[in-house]
């Protein structure tokens, strides 16, 4: 898992936050054999008298009426794909701040420490090249950190996260 996932993920921005990650175990086993299909139940004979005459009993059914040919159309149709839900991310990150003296608003580190990430030099490099941080940048710490904390803020709005636009400036 990229350490800007593990942001999302601790911010509950994702496809399904809730479930754990496959295992390459879990996506590589062998699905098991389908069961045989069971045997189709010998018919019922009904005390009801059919509603058609005994000659049209065999016949084939009438073509759906236009009405009815619509809304098969319309049952047919994929749905279309859900708004991206935007996570309060600002409520969540001041909860967590509340009395620790740290300030996601200014600092990646604040910002990984309050997420429970590693928040190392070496932790920090690897976001920086996984979000593609310029090589001038990643000589200089001072101008790393504030590039990677602008680029993980902008992400995380790009990705449902309500982030105030004076933060992404």
């Amino acid at each position: 898992m990229s350490l800007f996932s593990k942001i999302l993920g601790k911010l509950g921005i994702g496809k399904d936050k809730d479930a754990p990650a496959p295992t390459a175990a879990a996506t590589a086993a062998p699905k098991p054999a389908a069961a045989p299909a069971p045997k189709p139940a010998a018919p019922v004979k009904s005390p009801v008298k059919p509603s058609m005459p005994p000659a049209a009993q065999g016949a084939p059914r009438p073509a759906a009426t236009a009405m009815q040919a619509d809304m098969m159309k319309g049952a047919q149709k994929p749905a279309a794909p859900a708004p991206m839900a935007e996570v309060d991310v600002v409520k969540k990150l001041e909860g967590l701040a509340k009395g620790t003296g740290l300030d996601w608003k200014v600092s990646i580190v604040d910002l990984l420490k309050l997420l429970e990430i590693d928040s190392s030099r070496e932790a920090r490099n690897e976001l920086a090249k996984e979000l593609g941080c310029p090589e001038e940048f990643m000589k200089d710490s001072a101008k790393m950190n504030t590039w990677l904390h602008k680029t993980v803020l902008k992400k995380i709005a790009e990705n449902g996260g309500n982030i105030p636009k004076e933060l992404l400036d």
